[in-house]
């Protein structure tokens, strides 16, 4: 794989997620802060790595893989500054994986949470609403704060 080629891959993702959020929540032009890419076996995990760091550097190494902050890249979706690189994990067989920044977060979990194909998940420092379709190959996840505020970039 080349560079343009994860590029592609990355708006791919990106685009994919749209869709499936475009699918289920009325609130159309929200912004991607987030995207990762779920690896499907170590060769492809470590490739990816090292064509990333062509445009972009480690900011956080995390449990599943490195996050990194890369040069800005147009999406359908706005601008993408933050990427991970997810390891090989059965339990995400999708090609990967977009965060898109609620304006009124509470109000967006009052309206979905409970609804078919969405989950609440509590971290620590974040609540995340989950969105999945098994017609998608992507996931999509909305979070508060968003990592890019969470990280302070």
């Amino acid at each position: 794989m080349h560079i343009i080629e994860l590029k592609n891959k990355i708006q791919n993702i990106v685009y994919k997620a749209n869709n499936l959020k475009n699918k289920y929540i009325e609130e159309k032009n929200i912004s991607v802060n987030y995207a990762c890419i779920f690896c499907q076996n170590d060769k492809e995990f470590t490739e990816l790595q090292i064509l990333t760091k062509t445009f972009g550097k480690v900011i956080k190494e995390t449990t599943t893989g490195p996050l990194f902050e890369i040069e800005h890249l147009q999406t359908v979706a706005g601008e993408l500054k933050l990427l991970k690189i997810r390891t090989p994990d059965p339990t995400r067989p999708e090609e990967g994986d977009a965060d898109f920044t609620i304006a009124n977060f509470e109000e967006f979990e009052k309206k979905y949470l409970g609804k078919q194909n969405f989950k609440l998940i509590e971290r620590v420092d974040m609540k995340m609403i989950e969105l999945v379709d098994k017609d998608f190959d992507v996931r999509v996840y909305f979070s508060n704060p968003p990592l890019i505020k969470l990280l302070d970039i």
